[in-house]
């Protein structure tokens, strides 16, 4: 009835007594090996194999653990990346340079062209995160995945050598009684003589004979599907852990091969972005600077101008000088080398001597040039005869064609900028001398 009420779930009785059995075997049989009172089959070599499957084992797990940890911190990197984008963005006022182009980068609007692709930050980012995933950690997980079967089957094969062992021990203990009874049934029983006839001695020593036969054949026939079973378990795993130890190098060389050059790429590519946002925040810089020198250049320009001119105020800018007659024509008159008497080119000669001796430069400067000045207001020309300035503009001052021409508080002079660029005074002009600040 129990084999009837288990056979649904595929467990009899039966079944379960001979497990148990087994078990009880299995632990007597240890039992007598640790205590020495059996001898236990041992195979170094295995057992080498073993150890190396376990340490093998150990590593890879490890290794499969903390290049999931990796993978992690590489989600958690893009999203902090992210999120220091945004706060950068939140924080870049409007005005700063770059601000649309930050702007794009926070949006991961910033198109890069790889393999052929378009591909942004986000995506560089999901692709590095995939790339790890198909190839090192997929090659990691497959090479693993063979451990646990391996490991059950050298469990299975410790536990058949138990087996073989204790099978080994059984029919060695019944042939070493076999022998004995033998030699007891040869010997002539007294007492079986005197109570039996001799036709029941001979039956009773046939039924002997008989029952010892029969447990020796058994524990032989144990020994050898023991022994069958532990073989065969034991040259399927010599044969398959050598190879597995083997294998080893060429997983780790791929995992990591693999796993440095998709950060070679991926750096590579991200290095690009990182240079763009560098290139941002030192112009950023440089813009600060610029406003920081120009304020205070400003700040002294005004000072300056307050000690120049005490009862002004800094912030007002200097009055238009009113020596300079209206009637001026537009353009000074050419110098005529006849009616020269010298005096005039010597001055011009020495004044150009003295500006060439006190102003060093790194392009050719006009004929005449005397020295260098900075607009520090604006100017704006009423004659066409006149310069225009801006505050910032730097002025090459020119010596006049006739010196006798030259107004009092005003000057000659063309544009730095247009002379670098075009290299003639054609459009020299007259400016205030009281809106520039000597260089």
């Amino acid at each position: 009835m129990a084999e009837t009420g288990n056979s649904g779930k595929g467990v009899t009785a039966g079944k379960l007594a001979i497990t148990v059995q087994k078990r009880l075997s299995r632990a007597q049989e240890k039992v007598l090996q640790k205590l020495g009172k059996a001898d236990e089959t041992r195979d170094v070599v295995f057992e080498e194999m073993v150890a190396n499957f376990n340490k093998q084992m150990g590593e890879g797990t490890k290794l499969q653990r903390d290049l999931k940890t990796y993978m992690t911190s590489v989600k958690t990197l893009h999203e902090s990346s992210r999120r220091l984008q945004d706060c950068l963005a939140d924080m870049y006022e409007p005005e700063w340079f770059g601000k649309e182009e930050m702007d794009a980068m926070v949006e991961e609007m910033i198109e890069k062209e790889m393999d052929n692709n378009l591909e942004d930050t986000d995506t560089l980012w999901l692709d590095f995160h995939q790339n790890i995933t198909d190839n090192s950690m997929l090659s990691i997980d497959t090479y693993l995945a063979q451990f646990p079967d391996i490991k059950a089957r050298i469990a299975k094969r410790d536990r058949k050598m138990v087996d073989f062992d204790s099978a080994r021990h059984h029919f060695a203990s019944l042939q070493k009684g076999k022998k004995k009874d033998e030699a007891k049934i040869a010997k002539p029983a007294a007492l079986l003589e005197m109570a039996a006839p001799s036709w029941a001695q001979g039956l009773l020593s046939a039924h002997q004979v008989a029952q010892t036969n029969l447990s020796y054949n058994q524990a032989e026939e144990e020994l050898g599907r023991s022994q069958k079973i532990f073989e065969e378990l034991n040259v399927e795993l010599q044969d398959q852990l050598p190879v597995l130890w083997d294998r080893r190098v060429g997983i780790y060389v791929n995992t990591f091969q693999s796993l440095a050059g998709h950060q070679e790429k991926f750096h590579k590519e991200m290095s690009k972005l990182s240079q763009n946002l560098n290139d941002i925040m030192t112009k950023l810089e440089e813009q600060r600077q610029f406003k920081k020198d120009g304020a205070a250049a400003k700040a002294g320009d005004n000072a300056k101008s307050e000690e120049a001119n005490h009862s002004k105020a800094a912030s007002s800018p200097p009055t238009r000088p009113s020596s300079r007659p209206s009637s001026r024509p537009s353009r000074p008159p050419q110098h005529d080398e006849s009616l020269d008497d010298g005096t005039s080119d010597i001055n011009t000669e020495s004044r150009t001597a003295q500006g060439s001796e006190s102003n060093s430069s790194e392009y050719n400067l006009p004929p005449g040039f005397l020295y260098k000045v900075k607009a520090v207001h604006e100017y704006a020309a009423t004659d066409g005869d006149e310069l225009e300035l801006t505050i910032g503009d730097v002025v090459l001052v020119l010596a006049f064609d006739i010196p006798d021409e030259q107004d009092d508080g005003w000057l000659m002079g063309v544009q730095e900028s247009h002379w670098i660029q075009n290299k003639d005074i054609s459009s020299k002009g007259v400016f205030p001398e009281n809106f520039t600040q000597k260089l």
